[in-house]
């Protein structure tokens, strides 16, 4: 059994954050390490199917004898609390139809199994950015943000919501409430302040995001992929399908796994990654624009265009590999769902019982650290503010993780668990849990709401709240035009 320092009173993967911080001083004591395997089922593309998931992780489960710890949804969540809702999430006026997340957000159901997830580029995104920084979206159901990263038992778990188009990468949160036509679409297209943000944590385990990074298809059987997806083929000829940022994050993080989704498509790939404990990763590379895989997948087309994207230091001490799987969306005879067994470092020997405990999501210092750095620059004007460089952004993280471990611990009662400081708490109403179906004819366009979560998170971390309103729902605004 192996025996690994821990800080008194800090996070259990705290000691990782020691690589990239090197002047971090704290006492250690010593405590067994057990590496237990986690099964974790990941989801693809949920497009609002959440009794399907549910139903067949619990099949897996009689068949196979086991059961599943967590599970990972990779965007199209589709968190509809109502038919107002309905207004933010950019398809066709024929796909917009509330399916199975308000069951669970008003209490009807109640997510059988832990669930993390992020955004995709068809969303409530209205409700999304009420917890722009994360929180549950239902109890159970974790959002973690436009970009986070949370601890669950040992496993940092790291992701971004959204998809890339580079017209909006460096630009602000101008987005209010109606949305119009671009509104609609720029509110979950990735930032580069949320890049920087997510260049600068320690190395994940996993990190899932909507979108695949930039020519990922090269790292698999590319053949295969375009065989069974021939639409896709111009793109991955021209290197322009996936996210360049995306490429660039995993190259710098080097995290062990990629779960992905948005091209309706199951894909593997393996990263090998150069023993560089240090580069300057600066490429001219193109893009793809939006893409939104509708019944007829040959209307899909991208434009190419170019960006230069620098993110710095690669993390030290990471894995030479990544492993990268996309899967499929929600839908019969195709491959949207997987369960896999993760290791997963737990300092409790007691986890060694037959009963498995239900696991921890607990906040990640670092990434509190950065939220606290980088939160005088959450722009929300069309302009984005200017971002430090590498060396002053990472010696800002360092300052405010020394201010984390030393309040955060002691304002949570010496914990880093989420639910001690976050609590679901309904906003919107939801509709009856018998309702389903298309928007209704004279539905009026959604309020906005000041959510507790994010007021509470601010509260935590001792900064304003950009995100909500001061007032509590504000008067309905009518239906935008259709």
């Amino acid at each position: 059994m192996r025996r690994v320092g821990l800080p008194v009173l800090s996070h259990p993967r705290i000691n990782d954050l020691s690589n990239s911080i090197e002047s971090q001083r704290v006492t250690f004591i010593s405590l067994p390490l057990v590496s237990l395997l986690m099964k974790i089922a990941v989801e693809g593309c949920c497009h609002g199917e959440l009794d399907a998931i549910y139903s067949h992780i619990a099949q897996l489960e009689r068949k196979n004898g086991y059961k599943v710890d967590l599970l990972l949804i990779c965007g199209d969540f589709q968190a509809m609390r109502n038919f107002s809702d309905l207004y933010t999430m950019s398809c066709p006026s024929k796909y917009r139809e509330i399916k199975d997340f308000h069951r669970y957000y008003s209490g009807a159901k109640k997510a059988p199994i832990p669930t993390i997830v992020i955004g995709g580029n068809h969303e409530a995104s209205n409700y999304l950015w009420e917890l722009y920084h994360g929180g549950w979206l239902a109890p159970n159901i974790y959002f973690l943000g436009h970009a986070g990263s949370v601890i669950v038992d040992g496993l940092r778990i790291s992701g971004a919501s959204g998809i890339y188009k580079e017209n909006h990468y460096q630009i602000g949160y101008d987005e209010q409430l109606p949305y119009d036509s671009q509104a609609l679409r720029s509110i979950y297209h990735v930032r580069e302040y949320c890049v920087r943000k997510l260049s600068l944590l320690p190395q994940p385990d996993i990190f899932i995001s909507h979108d695949w990074p930039n020519t990922i298809e090269q790292h698999g059987d590319v053949q295969a992929l375009m065989k069974k997806k021939r639409y896709l083929q111009s793109d991955i000829e021209a290197r322009n399908l996936g996210s360049p940022p995306f490429m660039d994050l995993l190259k710098t993080l080097k995290p062990q796994r990629w779960f992905a989704a948005h091209m309706h498509a199951r894909f593997e790939a393996e990263v090998m990654h150069n023993p560089v404990v240090k580069i300057a990763n600066s490429n001219e590379i193109t893009i793809e624009d939006d893409l939104f895989d509708e019944e007829s997948p040959k209307e899909i087309s991208t434009t190419a265009t170019k960006l230069k994207h620098k993110i710095g230091t690669t993390v030290p001490n990471a894995p030479l590999t990544t492993k990268f799987l996309a899967l499929d969306k929600c839908l019969p005879r195709r491959q949207f769902l997987e369960v896999l067994d993760i290791s997963c470092p737990a300092f409790d020997t007691a986890k060694q019982s037959l009963r498995r405990p239900k696991p921890n999501i607990s906040f990640d210092p670092h990434w509190l650290a950065i939220t606290r750095a980088f939160h005088p620059m959450l722009s929300l004007g069309r302009k984005q503010a200017p971002l430090p460089d590498e060396a002053e952004a990472r010696a800002s993280v360092e300052r405010e993780l020394q201010w984390v471990n030393e309040h955060v611990p002691k304002k949570l009662g010496g914990k880093w668990a989420v639910e001690k400081c976050q609590k679901f708490v309904k906003t919107a109403m939801s509709v009856s849990p018998r309702e389903t179906g298309r928007m209704k004819s004279r539905t009026r366009g959604p309020s906005t709401y000041t959510n507790p979560q994010t007021v509470a998170l601010c509260d935590l971390l001792e900064m304003p709240n950009k995100i909500n309103p001061s007032f509590e729902g504000k008067p309905d605004v009518p239906p935008p035009p259709s």
